[in-house]
């Protein structure tokens, strides 16, 4: 019954072939949530080059994506090494003709590193932590949408994509983590003020709760053992799948309207409510700034309003909202919904 409800809502039938002959690159991809995305984006009709440090776990995502009917490039690439970085491009260049699409900034390499280090303070572990958060999932973004901004703009079109959470606006982990997640959030809007008037967009997205293999492994199979934190099993049990997020991209990737809502940080909830979209199991998706789940909430009630409060805030900084409030001292929350996608009844 499950593999017939992800038969039926993999991909809705406008979706399928949208992104025919396009060219993207995923990195990170042979895990999680972007392998993922790049299972949604191949299965969309598009050529995806994916990347990761192994060999192994790389092919058996090329494999998945073969056996749905995809076509995908399996690159061994270190995001945190330069020469991999524009060798890659470099072989895109030749094999597509200078075309490439889309580039999903997702690849991170701090997991383990973070879970080592629970519950310690910065100044009780070790610095380099820092480079083993943010060398690949954020220096590495940086380094990768430099290489794709010239094939992009030379084409006058294409789409960034940068995978963040809301760890940029609140403590969440680690010190090194919530400042990586904070520059992730401002790459994406300040690359888009300088790709803007190139036709090509940037954006944030912060998936919800994911149920990644790790997150599977760490959270809901020990916390159940342990019957622990009933609260954070509850909200990864009731997470996303790792291939929501490509859903999203390829809708967005499609949306006539993509340069409005370039700059902007986008929940994968804002995204599903925009395009009328399930997860790929048929599920709803959780709105996680909406009444109806704050409602639900108990025990996390203060921080889920804190952060439907801080990501529109955060959304206003980052997308320069001064441009779109009326008087300095009245917001015009007409002008303000139109230019964040906020529906009806989440303002005032």
């Amino acid at each position: 019954m499950k593999c017939l409800a992800l038969c039926e809502f993999r991909l809705n039938p406008p979706e399928r072939m949208s992104l025919s002959g396009w060219v993207c690159v995923v990195t990170g991809a042979s895990r999680g949530i972007g392998r993922g995305i790049a299972l949604q984006l191949s299965e969309a009709g598009a050529t995806v080059y994916i990347t990761g440090r192994q060999e192994k776990t790389l092919k058996q995502t090329a494999a998945e994506v073969k056996e749905r009917g995809g076509n995908c490039v399996p690159v061994i690439c270190d995001s945190t090494n330069h020469e991999d970085i524009e060798e890659l491009f470099n072989q895109i260049t030749r094999e597509q003709n200078g075309r490439l699409d889309i580039l999903v900034n997702n690849a991170y390499a701090g997991v383990q590193a973070i879970f080592e280090n629970t519950g310690k303070k910065f100044w009780e572990t070790d610095p380099l932590i820092w480079d083993s958060i943010n060398d690949t999932g954020l220096r590495g973004h940086y380094f990768f949408s430099v290489h794709a901004s010239r094939m992009m703009v030379a084409q006058g079109r294409g789409l960034i994509v940068t995978i963040s959470s809301m760890g940029g606006l609140r403590y969440l982990f680690n010190v090194p983590y919530g400042v990586g997640k904070a520059a992730c959030d401002r790459l994406a809007a300040d690359m888009a003020v300088e790709l803007r008037s190139r036709g090509v967009a940037s954006v944030s997205l912060w998936p919800g709760a994911v149920q990644t293999e790790l997150v599977t492994q760490m959270i809901l199979e020990k916390e159940a053992a342990q019957s622990s934190n009933s609260e954070l099993k509850k909200t990864f049990a009731n997470g996303e799948t790792t291939e929501l997020s490509g859903r999203c991209i390829v809708n967005l990737a499609t949306d006539k309207n993509l340069m409005s809502l370039t700059g902007k940080i986008i929940m994968t909830s804002d995204l599903a409510r925009r395009y009328g979209i399930k997860d790929v199991d048929g599920r709803s998706v959780v709105d996680y700034t909406s009444l109806k789940f704050l409602l639900t909430q108990r025990v996390v009630l203060s921080f889920s309003v804190f952060v439907a409060v801080s990501a529109f805030v955060k959304r206003l900084h980052l997308s320069f909202g001064a441009r779109v409030l009326g008087s300095r001292t009245k917001p015009n929350w007409e002008r303000v919904r139109a230019r964040f996608d906020i529906p009806d009844g989440h303002l005032q």
